[in-house]
């Protein structure tokens, strides 16, 4: 596949470290021949952590890392000496990674802050000294704990674009020319269905040094939901736009029922989305006349702000960006 830099799915081995155990031991001297215990605790074992990174869209780095150790907590020591901790594993991902277990689909968490910290597999505690264990009535405990085993098992990690606008339509609805002509991405473009194979995250400028995150979804189709052409690999990175700007091409047969198909498709992957803002840009406008665009607003959805614009003659763009802006900023309906 073309662009396979673009990796939004890792599955991983992961074992986090078995805590160390704790010491059996006495304190001996020279003239201290039955001294009492001084077994120290074991460390603990190390963890798996996963961080956010702003700088990085991809989870490239972990793909052929299928096995995640730690290393495994030491054992405790006389003199009360601690064994020392087992060395943490750290993994960076993109902002909007979702890690899940593997077996259940359970969500462990989500990384949607630079800098943000989740342990993903908790190293097992080290157990205690027999120093721990003694009593008035047991001054020589020969008992001590040993360390607790880590975790393992298979977990996901899951890549989710976070963008302010998602860009929603069927495949050569011109949403890479858009991406290419509203801001500095530059996505592959041709003349034939799905020649995005991967999402595009382009940064469009707005007035007074504002900006939004724009991201080209490669084409839905129709039974997208069912996994059908690229189906559900594509459909989750959706579900983390604050607004879908849905593209319909002003050569559609039937504007208003290509718009309920993708409306659909949206809604029969998760009904969440039927919840986010929407705007409807009719694409492809320069091919049209004033008279003929007069006669496809008719036919539009009335509760979706919409607008006609030309990636190429640069038609309606100024307009879209305020659209747009707006929604992200208040409710527009």
């Amino acid at each position: 596949m073309e662009n396979s830099n673009f990796v939004d799915y890792v599955k991983l081995f992961c074992k986090s470290g078995d805590g160390g155990a704790g010491s059996r031991h006495f304190h001996r001297e020279k003239f201290i021949p039955k001294g009492g215990p001084d077994g120290g605790d074991g460390g603990k074992g190390g963890s798996i952590i996963v961080r956010g990174n702003k700088q990085m869209w991809t989870l490239l780095h972990l793909k052929y890392r299928k096995h995640i150790l730690t290393e495994n907590g030491v054992k405790g020591a006389g003199q009360n000496r601690t064994g020392s901790d087992g060395k943490d594993q750290l993994l960076e991902v993109p902002l909007g990674t979702v890690a899940k277990d593997a077996e259940t689909g359970e969500i462990i968490f989500e990384i949607t802050d630079d800098g943000e910290e989740k342990i993903l597999m908790k190293g097992g505690r080290g157990g205690l000294g027999n120093f721990h264990f003694r009593t008035p009535t047991n001054q020589s405990p020969t008992h001590s704990q040993p360390g607790e085993s880590g975790e393992e098992g298979w977990r996901i990690l899951e890549l989710k674009i976070l963008a302010d606008v998602g860009l929603v339509g069927f495949p050569n609805a011109g949403k890479s020319t858009l991406l290419s002509v509203v801001s500095a991405a530059k996505p592959k473009i041709a003349d034939y269905a799905f020649t995005t194979l991967v999402p595009n995250i382009g940064i469009v400028s707005y007035h007074d040094a504002k900006s939004f995150v724009m991201a080209d979804i490669p084409g839905i189709i129709e039974g997208a939901h069912l996994g059908k052409g690229l189906g559900h690999r594509f459909l989750r990175h959706i579900e983390r736009n604050s607004v879908l700007l849905f593209m319909i091409s002003a050569e559609s047969a039937d504007i208003a029922a290509e718009y309920k198909v993708l409306l659909n498709e949206l809604k029969q992957f998760n009904k969440e989305l039927l919840h986010k803002q929407r705007v409807l840009a009719i694409t492809k406008s320069d091919l049209i006349d004033d008279e003929l665009e007069k006669m496809l607003k008719k036919e539009l959805p009335k509760k979706v702000p919409h607008i006609f614009i030309s990636s190429l003659t640069g038609k309606g763009l100024d307009k879209l960006k305020d659209l747009l802006w707006k929604a992200l900023n208040e409710d527009i309906g």
